[in-house]
């Protein structure tokens, strides 16, 4: 938010008592309103409560995200020929225990 503080909370709007003069506002019009801006008060603080709480997990998600060891696929990923010729030779011992040697002779 901006660096503006929150200057009054529903309770000190619901308390609130406004002078009367000859030719004032009508008291139950007023008192409506106000009671129609608590309700929003109170919506905002619990929205703002619960926008808070949510930025904390995420802020504690992100911070165990940027913990982990990034991986880089190049250096840790053997190269293609020699996964071939690897896949190859296992399926060829493979065909071996399965079929017996008969198969190569």
């Amino acid at each position: 938010m901006n660096n503006q503080e929150i200057k009054h909370s529903a309770k000190e709007i619901l308390n609130k008592d406004f002078k009367t003069s000859m030719r004032g506002y009508n008291p139950d019009e007023v008192d409506k309103f106000l009671d129609s801006i608590i309700q929003d008060y109170e919506l905002y603080e619990k929205k703002v409560e619960a926008l808070e709480l949510e930025l904390q997990q995420l802020r504690q998600e992100n911070k165990k995200l940027q913990e982990r060891p990034v991986r880089q696929a190049s250096s840790s990923a053997p190269s293609s020929n020699n996964t071939n010729y690897d896949i190859l030779q296992r399926l060829s011992n493979l065909e071996k225990k399965v079929f017996g040697s008969k198969m190569y002779e």
